[in-house]
Formats: C-alpha cells, structure tokens, sequence
C-alpha cells in the first residue's frame, strides 16, 4: 500500500504544464532518434544528457526517460515501411512487419507494432513498481557464468526453433561469430583480424553493418527490379487501429510469453536484441502454422516488440535498485542521476523516494502519451509509402550514410556498411537468412568475455556451468534447445511405434 501511495504521489507531481511539455518534447525527439538508422536510443539520450544539467532532477529524468521510450516506438516505423531496422532490436520487426507493408497493410503492422511495444513496457514497469526488491537480490547472483549460459540459451534456440535449413542458419552465424571477433581482444588486449587497419582496432559496429545488411541490400534489390515500387499506400483510419486491437485477445499466449522474455532478459540482463529474437522464435515454433512466418504475420510483429520493448524498459531496475545498468541507454542514465547528485542503488528507494516514484510515475505517463501520440501520427509514417521509390531511394541512402557516420563519426563506416548491403543482397540472393548473423555479431563479443571469464574463474573447467541451480538450468535447457529438432524426431518415432503396437493389437 506504502509503494502505491508513493506512486500516485509520483503522479501528482508530474500532472504540470512544464512537465507534460518536457514529456512530449522528449516523446518527439526520441520518435525521430528511434526512425534514423544509426541514431538510436542510447545516442540519442547521450547527445542530450548535457541539456538536462540545468533542470532539477525529476524533470531532467522524465525528458531523457521520454526520449527513451520514443525511440523504442520509433524503432519499428522504418522496420515495416523500409525493411531498415532504426534500433538494433527492431531486425526481428523487419521479418513479418516488411511483408505486411507490402501486401497494403502498413497501417495494421504499425498499429501492432506500436500496441505491443505499449504492452510490454507496461508489463515490466508493473514488474519494476510490484516486485524490485525481490528482482534486486536475484540480479545480485549472475556473475560471467550465468550471463554465457544466457547467451549460449539464445544462440541454440536459433538454431533449435528455427524453421531455416539447419546448415545455413549455422553458417549463417558462424560468419558473425567469426566477424564479432574481429578487433582488440578486451580480455588479453591482444589484436585480431585487423591485417594492419588502424580503423579495424574498434572491431565492427553492430549498427553499421545492420544498415547495410538491411537497407543497403534492400536497395540493390529494388534496383534490380527496376526501381518497382516495394511498399503500396496505406489507408489509416480509426477503424484499423480498432481492429487491431480487437484481435489482440488471439495473442494473449504471445504477448505473456514475449513479455516474461523480455524482462527476464532485461533484468539479468541478456537485452532487448537476444529477447526479440528469442520471442519471435518460440511465437513461430509454438504457432499452428509457422510457415506463415515471414510472409507476413502480425503474431510476427506482437512477439519480438512486445520482447523488446519489456526488456528495455526493465533494464532500468537493476540500475535502480544496485547501481547496475541493464543496457547501453540505463548505463547513460546512471551517469545523469550521479551528475544530479544520486547515487543509485537500494539507499535511492529509502533516501529519494520522491524521485524514484517520479520517474516510476512517468513511466506509466509516458507509454500512454506515447502510444497515443505515434497511433495519431502514424498517417505521416504510412504517407511515405505515396513517395516513388526513385525518389526515396537516393533518400534512404543518404540517411543510411549519414547514420553510419554518424555512429563513431568515421568515413571507414560508409564504406563497410556497403560492403555488408553487398553481403546482405548476395545472402538474400542465395537463401542464407540474415537474421543468425546479425544475432551472432551483436552478441558475439559478449558470449566470447563472458565465457573466457568463466574459464578463467574456474581453471578451465567446464562443470562451472552447472555449479549452481540457476546457471544449470540455463545451460541444460540451452543444450535441449540445440538438439530439440532431434529430440522431436525421436519423440515422434517412439509415439509412431506405440501406435502401430496399439494399432496391431
């Protein structure tokens, strides 16, 4: 009772002309940082932390907390109308939400979209309101072990669940291991792959090769094609968004299962990019018909939204209630409450509660202004689809360049995000899925220093992956994930025999 009182007091404070103001230019800004490929959430937040130094603490919280879930709504609109992920969890959205802007129905994926990003953002910030204290001392138990044994979880349900052709699917993320490595070691400082490149020392942005494996190839494609127009006009109206939300019932199963994913990867925290894949692997393993994946199906869209969205926002418990931040854009924002004189951790709910509840307040706020304000403008997004390709073309490509500059302001990035829109169009060209190569180059480097961590702590032995009960139960159900398609198959012989004994007796 004690924690909702503090929460409706949180709100109290924030119904004020200046805070709403500062809620809905933080919403603006973080929808356009969420649409630029290459900008993202965490830039965005980095760009205009310095602006916030002068404003007391709660207001300065609600803006750069606004500009955060801006972009997460943002992420999927260039997703569905371009096939160019805006933020790195939105690869998954590209999958289903691409096709359905083809096939007229933009507005419908958008819609899905934008709703499931609201449901699973609100989910976890019941979770961080209702259940931080128990979350905070369970977070306090994953070492280097634990988060390898998540990684490792993620990887084989890939390669699992996955509908692809087993051998190109780990081919396909073999090339991405081997590129994530690529760099100055961070564990002995040794260099790798680098042939003498000063640029290569840094290793590969996630971000820049996402843009040219997704947009770039998306373009050489078209050219292909003769400059046919990808997308066709969308007819946005009240009704669609009613519709939408009519069939939202159908997919509760979905939408529970992706946001329990999502924030069980944000608060250990695994992160948004390995719960958007996960949730769209099991939605597609456990639906009726998972053919139907890929060619447009809105459960395709609600799964790895609804994941993502979760895990981002729960991210920012742990970074409340130790000091531990669960993303790039929560370790940003750990920075701001220091500026500002707080020291994040268990002592932050005792010693500013008004604040804490503040920002927990505008949580809520700012979902629901938010998906409110993109469902209202959502026509603007849908119009691009009017443009002639021809002309967004060259658009598209400027913006591309532009985001990948923009990411560590180097020339070196323009020029191998074209040489990964060459690799994306041959992938495409020869059915070698694109989405385990980016999965394994985000998240290799981290598989990599977690697992060397474990070995080290450990003196090589591998039994550290089962040391405790919940490292074990990962890293069995990992490796049951892996050989599930085996599995499956022994499960049906053996099902198949006793029917024929049943059937001959």
């Amino acid at each position: 009772m004690e924690a909702l009182g503090l929460l409706l007091h949180g709100f109290a404070v924030l119904l004020t002309w200046k805070t709403l103001v500062l809620m809905m230019v933080g919403l603006v800004l973080g929808i356009f940082v969420g649409v630029l490929p290459g900008l993202g959430g965490p830039n965005g937040v980095a760009i205009l932390l310095p602006l916030t130094f002068t404003m007391d603490p709660t207001s300065a919280i609600v803006m750069l907390s606004c500009i955060y879930w801006g972009a997460l709504f943002g992420g999927a609109i260039t997703s569905i109308l371009f096939n160019i992920p805006g933020e790195a969890w939105s690869v998954a959205t590209t999958f289903d939400g691409y096709p359905m802007a083809q096939q007229g129905r933009a507005a419908e994926a958008l819609t899905a979209a934008f709703t499931s990003s609201f449901i699973g953002s609100l989910v976890a910030v019941m979770l961080i309101t209702f259940l931080a204290p128990m979350i905070s001392s369970f977070a306090l138990k994953f070492g280097p072990p634990e988060f390898f044994a998540v990684y490792l979880l993620t990887f084989c349900s890939f390669v699992g669940l996955g509908r692809e052709a087993k051998h190109k699917t780990v081919i396909s993320m073999s090339l991405g291991l081997l590129l994530a490595g690529v760099g100055m070691d961070t564990v002995s400082g040794n260099l790798r792959m680098t042939f003498g490149s000063a640029e290569l020392l840094r290793g590969i942005n996630f971000l820049v090769a996402v843009i040219g494996l997704f947009g770039i190839s998306e373009i050489l494609l078209t050219m292909e094609e003769r400059l046919a127009l990808r997308g066709h006009a969308a007819s946005i109206s009240l009704r669609v968004v009613l519709g939408v939300w009519r069939d939202l019932p159908k997919y509760w199963v979905t939408l529970l299962r992706s946001s329990f994913i999502g924030c069980w990867l944000g608060i250990t925290p695994g992160g948004a990019i390995a719960a958007s894949f996960m949730g769209y692997n099991l939605a597609k393993r456990f639906a009726k018909e998972p053919e139907g994946f890929g060619k447009g199906r809105i459960e395709g869209v609600f799964a790895p939204e609804t994941a993502a969205h979760a895990s981002g926002t729960s991210a920012l418990l742990p970074m409340l209630a130790l000091g531990i931040p669960g993303s790039g854009t929560a370790a940003i924002l750990l920075g701001g409450l220091m500026v500002w004189g707080l020291n994040p951790g268990p002592l932050l709910f005792v010693e500013h509660k008004d604040f804490v509840w503040g920002l927990i307040a505008s949580m809520y706020l700012g979902n629901v202004v938010g998906l409110v304000l993109v469902l209202t403008t959502v026509p603007i997004f849908a119009s691009i689809l009017r443009v002639p390709f021809a002309a967004v073309a060259p658009m598209i490509v400027v913006s591309c360049a532009i985001g990948a500059y923009a990411i560590q302001n180097a020339i070196f990035d323009i020029w191998l995000m074209l040489g990964f829109g060459i690799v994306g169009y041959v992938f495409k060209k020869i059915g070698i899925p694109l989405a385990p190569f980016t999965l394994a180059l985000v998240l290799g480097n981290r598989a990599e220093d977690a697992f060397r961590l474990s070995m080290i702590g450990s003196g090589g032995n591998l039994k550290v992956f089962w040391s405790n009960g919940l490292v074990g139960s990962i890293t069995t159900l990992a490796i049951l994930l892996l050989f599930w398609p085996v599995i499956d198959g022994l499960l049906a012989r053996v099902g198949l025999t006793q029917r024929a004994k049943v059937a001959q007796s």
